[in-house]
């Protein structure tokens, strides 16, 4: 098969300015309830790009686990490569392919930690693998071979065999805070809908159409 004949022609949906709500959260929750309501396997699943201090970009999926009107939160390694990225570079931008609603959602904004307090939060809400998962991986630095992990987490198991696992300095959480948000429908033809949000001084959000 010819990669390039490879094609799909999108036609469940429109989108149109008429139908959106007039702000951008609110349009996302419309959209993540109709995925949700999908069973998409993995919905929260989103792609991070951020910007390394060479300016080349940089991208890979993490899970949402929380939004509001202030942001998109997910949690990770603040010493890994993108909590270092994050760290010199303050802006990210959070992608979501729903491909059986053919949708896509772009949402470009600053980055901050959340609190102490939210990352113990979800940090004890973990399975207790995975919170030894978060000590005993030094995410994103070479290794020799898995079984250094492997000796890691079973020392790191036995340590904390009493089942009281705190939350490592170096695990938490971060904010998305959008400035803009693109909500992309797929259409006939390659014609697709696309509308922007764009966050203006006083709050409110401008909506605009783009060309597909």
């Amino acid at each position: 098969m010819n990669i390039a004949d490879i094609r799909k022609d999108y036609k469940l949906q429109t989108l149109s300015e008429k139908d959106v709500a007039t702000g951008a959260i609110a349009q996302f929750d419309k959209w993540w309830d109709d995925a949700v309501k999908s069973e998409i396997d993995e919905v929260n699943a989103m792609t991070l790009a951020t910007v390394t201090a060479t300016s080349l970009p940089a991208a890979r999926i993490v899970l949402l686990k929380g939004y509001d009107e202030n942001g998109f939160v997910f949690f990770t390694n603040y010493e890994s490569h993108k909590g270092k990225e994050m760290e010199q570079n303050a802006h990210a931008c959070l992608v979501f392919f729903w491909k059986e609603l053919e949708r896509q959602v772009r949402i470009t904004g600053t980055v901050a930690k959340v609190s102490a307090a939210d990352s113990d939060a979800y940090f004890n809400s973990r399975p207790p693998g995975s919170r030894i998962g978060a000590w005993a991986s030094p995410q994103s630095t070479v290794i020799e071979k898995r079984e250094v992990i492997e000796e890691r987490s079973k020392e790191l198991t036995q340590k904390f065999s009493d089942g009281n696992i705190p939350r490592p300095p170096h695990w938490g959480g971060y904010i998305v805070k959008p400035t803009e948000i693109e909500f992309w429908q797929g259409r006939p033809s390659r014609l697709h809908d696309r509308i922007r949000y764009t966050l203006q001084t006083d709050g409110t959000w401008l909506i605009e159409r783009l060309a597909p």
